[in-house]
């Protein structure tokens, strides 16, 4: 695997190495001694998976301390644009965000460390997203961080090619709160 920083320090894209023949393709999709060695240790507590259909936006959300999650994630199914955003008190990027498309074709993965909210809207008709994460899900902990945020800044509409008034949103996504 080849692990490339982005340019939030501790947000990581990981490219897997695709084995392909005839037969299809292998890839190792997760080793904790590489992702121990190139980002540092961690123990994922727990796997989560969602189907999605276009114009489906999930996020941005987050846990507060000491409840945060790290996630890594990626597409099984379709694509995705994913987006990231520094919450981390004290950080020179805080509120800067991150945005990359995750792809059944492309086979990229995006660390989210803690201190980060996060959220992707669907591309294709559907798709299916799969995370890791390091902390259990504990509801009385969620962020939920509107989408649209002015301050910060995330263009949704341009970084997915989707008309906003087709955004699909949750209940829970619709009463978030801004930053």
């Amino acid at each position: 695997m080849t692990y490339h920083e982005t340019s939030i320090p501790g947000l990581w894209l990981i490219e897997p190495a695709i084995h392909t023949d005839e037969r299809g393709y292998f890839f190792e999709s997760y080793n904790a001694d590489d992702f121990a060695r190139r980002i540092g240790s961690l123990t994922f507590v727990q796997d989560n998976q969602s189907r999605s259909k276009r114009g489906v936006l999930r996020g941005l959300h987050m846990q507060y301390a000491p409840y945060e999650q790290a996630k890594l994630v990626r597409c099984l199914e379709g694509s995705i644009m994913d987006v990231a955003v520094d919450l981390r008190p004290g950080s020179r990027h805080y509120g800067k965000h991150f945005a990359v498309e995750l792809s059944a074709e492309n086979y990229l993965q995006l660390f989210v460390p803690r201190g980060f909210a996060h959220g992707f809207i669907t591309l294709s008709d559907f798709a299916t997203v799969h995370y890791k994460v390091d902390s259990l899900y504990t509801p009385h902990a969620e962020r939920v961080i509107r989408f649209d945020d002015p301050k910060l800044g995330i263009d949704w509409q341009a970084l997915s090619g989707i008309p906003t008034e087709q955004f699909v949103l949750s209940e829970k996504d619709q009463r978030a709160e801004r930053l």
